[in-house]
């Protein structure tokens, strides 16, 4: 079987491509490298002794994604990261993210809906909750009103995904809304590398703590929660790959229950932005140096998963503990800076 990975040289998808060789899928990588870069290869090769074929291409531009199909026929599944995914960077630049997150997954549908059968999976996002009125959050709970243009491209993307699956019975869909990926390979071999400043809470954390910040931002620590700053369900990142494998073995072996179903993926538990930080402290034996400012545009105040579906459905829990993930994420951080 032979799955396209978009994205497949960033974080969340570098883990998955991992997790889809050691299960002995052949996977083929698109990637503009625009937030990673190729030596991620060698990090995958290290891991699972394979390397896998890599395509450098801009999905954006609708002819190549056509030429790539033609070339690869016999991809019929399909993981999709590739995607702007900064909170903040969004609300200062809305049709970046319009343009790259939606333009490019309706040109993959278009090309998928040509195949006998296909399989999508497709990286949501909690984001699509707003601020839920109720913790933890299900699958029921209702769609709001984007806080955000990435929230917003989330959302559209599902809506596109579930409207095509309507009127095409061959493509196979789940899109896994999940919450906040950390951490890095146990390996130390490949993990969270974002070009510039880091728009996460965990890569920003380990590059203050190694030197490379001076100072972390916390923004805001006025909202209502126990410590006043936001809480978030921090997912290790490896966890999450495998969450991916299982929902697409699910399509591969025809025991989804419709052709588009959706899952939260997350640990259960929310943690606030001092608690990670904390953890961090714990984990490094550091003292962070950080700075509490004002609130940042398109942060909602709490959000955790209530991840009962997956466990029962997929047959997926996460397995690792805060401390665990953030422990990885150190690890890495210091490798990277040596």
């Amino acid at each position: 079987m032979k799955v396209l990975v978009t994205g497949g040289l960033g974080f969340i998808g570098s883990h998955t491509v991992v997790e889809l060789q050691n299960k002995g899928f052949e996977v083929v990588i698109i990637d503009d490298c625009s937030n990673s870069d190729e030596s991620v290869l060698d990090g995958i090769e290290a891991i699972t002794g394979k390397k896998p074929a890599f395509e450098k291409l801009d999905l954006k531009e609708k002819h190549k994604v056509e030429d790539f199909f033609q070339r690869y026929q016999d991809v019929t599944g399909v993981i999709h990261f590739a995607a702007s995914k900064a909170v903040g960077e969004s609300v200062e630049k809305p049709l970046l993210y319009y343009e790259n997150n939606i333009g490019t997954l309706v040109y993959i549908l278009k090309e998928l809906c040509k195949k006998n059968k296909a399989s999508f999976i497709f990286s949501s996002s909690c984001t699509v909750y707003g601020q839920a009125d109720k913790m933890p959050i299900t699958e029921d709970a209702p769609v709001k009103a984007a806080e955000s243009p990435y929230g917003n491209t989330k959302q559209m993307g599902e809506e596109i995904i579930a409207d095509t699956c309507k009127v095409i019975p061959n493509l196979n869909a789940i899109a896994l809304r999940y919450f906040n990926p950390m951490g890095a390979h146990p390996s130390g071999e490949i993990g969270e590398l974002p070009k510039g400043v880091p728009q996460n809470l965990v890569p920003f954390i380990t590059q203050t703590g190694i030197g490379l910040r001076e100072e972390l931002s916390v923004f805001g620590d006025d909202y209502p929660t126990p410590d006043g700053t936001c809480i978030r369900d921090y997912i290790y990142v490896v966890d999450l790959a495998k969450a991916h494998v299982v929902a697409l073995e699910r399509l591969l072996n025809g025991k989804n229950e419709s052709n588009y179903e959706v899952f939260n993926v997350g640990t259960g538990k929310g943690s606030s932005v001092l608690e990670a930080i904390k953890s961090f402290e714990k984990v490094s034996g550091r003292k962070l140096n950080y700075k509490v400012v004002g609130r940042r545009p398109g942060d909602v105040t709490t959000a955790y998963a209530d991840t009962t579906k997956a466990n029962k459905v997929l047959g997926w829990k996460a397995e690792y503990s805060l401390d665990e993930a953030m422990n990885y994420a150190w690890i890495w951080e210091q490798k990277i800076r040596d």
